[in-house]
């Protein structure tokens, strides 16, 4: 274990991942993405979930339920009437049809496929996360601030700079396995996940001390992954969904100073 780590703390960790392993976190819990995306069978649906996953938790979940989620094998003019009003922050009603009209070129079944293309070569899912990201903009040659930031970009240098918080989410749903993640894809090693890290997991990682880098990028991501990995090597990403509890219920019964 990281000597920076102390008994406390990693105890800490495992009591409240254990505690929030708990369907009627999701049921009966906060407002969360995955409380709808839990109950989609189509891989494409969970991944617009996760995207979507930016901003007040309980307006995201409003929005997420207001998307017919079957228009995906719809074709356009049918997704264009469905979805003619619905917009969301920095999605126009126009950005969330092109998003569907993306997605609905995409086989069931084909997101894993192509993301093991980019992941399989060194076991990092940033490279298969850049590989699906190539392959949906090769898609469709909409482009608007809004539909790109939804989906988000692939430096020049394949070099990440920004937590990629949304997608590392969806990969923590998709990969991990137990009574709140859905475990949908089998060839990918919990171990390699890096931890969604978005300003709320940020400033609580901060205040645990578990992080003192000051910046909410990747770098944060990977040192937070790292510090993680010396309580829980196997599946570091097991902590992520009781930071952000934490985080949402400001840290009511959680000391923020362990000894």
């Amino acid at each position: 274990m990281n000597e920076n780590v102390s008994t406390s703390l990693r105890n800490l960790l495992l009591r409240e991942a254990d505690r929030r392993n708990d369907t009627d976190e999701l049921s009966g819990g906060a407002a969360d993405p995955l409380q709808v995306a839990a109950q989609q069978r189509d891989d494409r649906a969970i991944l617009l979930c996760a995207l979507f996953g930016y901003g007040n938790a309980v307006a995201i979940v409003k929005f997420l339920r207001s998307l017919d989620f079957s228009l995906l094998n719809a074709k356009e003019p049918e997704i264009r009437q469905a979805l003619d009003r619905h917009y969301y922050r920095f999605q126009s009603s126009e950005d969330v049809v092109q998003i569907f009209l993306t997605f609905s070129k995409i086989a069931s079944g084909q997101l894993e496929e192509i993301f093991m293309e980019g992941y399989s070569k060194k076991r990092r899912v940033i490279d298969g996360v850049f590989v699906l990201l190539e392959y949906l903009y090769g898609l469709n040659e909409y482009r608007s601030r809004g539909y790109e930031f939804l989906l988000g970009k692939v430096p020049e240098d394949k070099k990440p700079k920004s937590a990629y918080k949304r997608w590392m989410m969806f990969l923590r749903w998709m990969v991990r396995h137990d009574n709140v993640d859905l475990g949908r894809w089998k060839r990918v090693s919990p171990s390699d996940l890096i931890m969604p890290l978005d300003t709320h997991t940020f400033h609580v990682s901060r205040e645990l001390g578990l992080l003192n880098r000051k910046s909410c990028d990747w770098k944060a991501a990977i040192l937070l992954t790292e510090k993680l990995k010396s309580v829980c090597p196997e599946d570091p990403v097991r902590f992520d969904f009781a930071l952000y509890r934490i985080g949402q219920e400001k840290f009511s019964g959680v000391s923020l100073k362990p000894n």
